[in-house]
């Protein structure tokens, strides 16, 4: 599989199929956003919760390439009355099956508002994915969240060789609480992401992997725009 950061919390995993999975799009105003990135085809579009910074770009997608979208209840909800088609509402605990991908949704501590002419409209709650490939490997995409103590629970559940997690604090977990969740989730590696969008989000990957080098697990920093494979 190819992984692409696409700066902040967006990701593409083109598949082995050649079918595309686009997590949690902001492109147009993300300033990570690597400029010579263009999409050939999405498939799906995963978001794991209603905030500009995950959700921006959801919809001018969604009406070009008519992918399945999934997302919380209330997220889909509010995407269907935005004329957005093929959403797959689901809750935390379940799972559905889109472009060969098994993603069953995992709890978050973070909120969920949605920014909607102005007003904060309810979302739903935030949520994570761990989605389940073809090859049996596991993949945990945590979304914006804090470290919470249940996530030794999707370990025990689905015990995810990679992980992704934001590490730039202030809005989500910072390197310190990141350290913990590698613990917790035992993956071999993880990929940071949230941090250094703007000068706020203080976290770095060389501040988390001096507080995981012994624990097992391995830092893996991508480079937007910049495809590995996996």
């Amino acid at each position: 599989m190819e992984i692409t950061w696409l700066g902040h919390g967006t990701f593409q995993f083109r598949l082995p199929s050649g079918q595309v999975v686009l997590m949690d799009p902001w492109t147009d105003g993300n300033p990570a956003y690597p400029k010579g990135h263009r999409f050939d085809r999405v498939d799906t579009i995963a978001i794991t919760h209603g905030h500009h910074d995950h959700i921006h770009d959801a919809i001018p997608i969604a009406r070009r390439f008519s992918p399945e979208v999934v997302a919380i209840y209330e997220t889909c909800a509010w995407l269907d009355r935005k004329g957005v088609k093929n959403t797959r509402g689901m809750n935390k605990g379940g799972s559905v099956e889109s472009a060969g991908v098994t993603f069953t949704m995992t709890d978050a501590v973070h909120s969920c508002g949605i920014l909607d002419g102005g007003e904060i409209v309810y979302g739903g709650e935030a949520a994570g994915f761990v989605l389940r490939f073809a090859d049996r490997r596991a993949l945990y995409f945590a979304g914006d969240t804090n470290v919470f103590g249940d996530m030794q629970l999707i370990e025990r559940l689905y015990h995810p060789e990679l992980a992704i997690l934001p590490i730039g604090d202030l809005f989500t977990m910072g390197p310190r609480e990141a350290a913990l969740a590698c613990s917790l989730l035992r993956a071999p590696r993880m990929i940071p992401m949230h941090f250094g969008t703007f000068p706020a989000l203080t976290g770095r990957p060389e501040e988390l992997a001096k507080l995981v080098a012994s624990s097992g697990t391995g830092v893996w920093t991508l480079e937007p725009g910049k495809p590995v494979e996996w």
